[in-house]
């Protein structure tokens, strides 16, 4: 039996093939070249990988010490030397523990203590003084170093040793150990790494940075110590005796010592205080102090030395009479208990 289709239907299925061909070209032109049924082939994903490759080469960043243009440099460096026209000239070369760097042909030349640019030179002014070369080219390069460090220790945020490629101020090194702590005092000791040893003293104040701060340099080796803040010891009539650290910058005055402890007491006398300073020899001063003019601006504030102590006397006619008010104040506590008993 032969069925006969309606002419309407096959004309919707060929309008719908073409439809579904159309689709499928338009998806293709779309999509990347490589790219079947939703993902990447091989070889288009080698391709990308390898351009990815050659695009972070081209543009690659690598992170380089700020003071690694000011390295010097040193036994166990490897370095690696290219002169132009000269394939002998073009090599790997370790520094030695003396110093020395054994090239062919020019031999061996000291190059410890100079920068990349020193020792550069020095080749190229071998090669023309032994007219190896007319217009030598030289390009040396550090392939490894190892580090020099400085010791930070102290009154700083993070004690510890740092890599110090080249010498830096001394404000710049703080900065690697965080900066100072709040009880560091205006004294830093910077002791030499090199032979011998010496140490320098540099007052170092954080609000000012005077030029002495700013000229102080720091080596390569060296260890740096920032000194604790000396301690004031406030006794006697105060509303808290005890020590205190001299925390502003290693300075510390009578009427701010006083202020740290709270105040003179009721029974405190005002008049004067004592100010006990030991002595270069060892012996102890009395120095008397006129607090309450001080306190009124009468007169001159006193600084005050690491070790020192501030004594407040008490008054015998204050004391009396706190002593009278609290007598007084408990004999009406009494009595107000006795009429509420009776």
């Amino acid at each position: 039996m032969t069925h006969k289709f309606p002419h309407s239907w096959l004309v919707t299925a060929a309008l719908l093939i073409l439809f579904a061909e159309a689709s499928i070209a338009q998806t293709d032109m779309g999509q990347p070249s490589g790219f079947s049924n939703g993902r990447f082939s091989s070889a288009a994903t080698g391709l990308t990988r390898s351009n990815a490759a050659a695009t972070t080469r081209r543009s690659g960043l690598a992170v380089v010490p700020q003071d690694f243009a000011q390295l010097t440099l040193a036994p166990g460096f490897l370095m690696e030397l290219n002169v132009l026209d000269d394939p002998d000239l073009v090599g790997s070369f370790r520094i030695d523990q003396q110093g020395d760097l054994a090239l062919p042909i020019l031999g061996t030349m000291h190059v410890a203590g100079e920068t990349v640019s020193e020792a550069s030179d020095q080749i190229r002014k071998k090669l023309l003084d032994d007219q190896i070369l007319k217009t030598p080219q030289v390009t040396l390069t550090v392939l490894e170093y190892t580090a020099p460090e400085v010791t930070i220790v102290g009154e700083v945020a993070s004690p510890g040793r740092y890599p110090l490629l080249a010498p830096r101020k001394l404000v710049d090194v703080l900065a690697l150990a965080g900066g100072t702590t709040l009880v560091a005092g205006n004294e830093v000791q910077i002791t030499r790494g090199s032979a011998g040893g010496s140490a320098v003293l540099v007052h170092y104040s954080r609000a000012t940075n005077p030029k002495i701060v700013e000229d102080a340099i720091v080596n390569p080796g060296d260890t740096v110590q920032v000194k604790r803040a000396g301690i004031v010891y406030v006794l006697g009539a105060v509303n808290r005796p005890g020590g205190y650290v001299m925390e502003q910058e290693g300075t510390l005055s009578a009427l701010q010592a006083i202020s740290l402890a709270n105040g003179t007491a009721l029974t405190a006398r005002t008049g004067t205080i004592h100010l006990l300073r030991r002595n270069g020899d060892g012996t102890m001063a009395d120095i008397t102090l006129h607090f309450e003019k001080m306190s009124r601006g009468k007169a001159e504030d006193v600084q005050l030395h690491a070790t020192d102590v501030l004594y407040v006397q008490t008054s015998k006619v204050k004391s009396i009479l706190a002593n009278s008010q609290s007598i007084m104040s408990s004999a009406a506590s009494a009595s107000i208990y006795a009429v509420a008993v009776h």
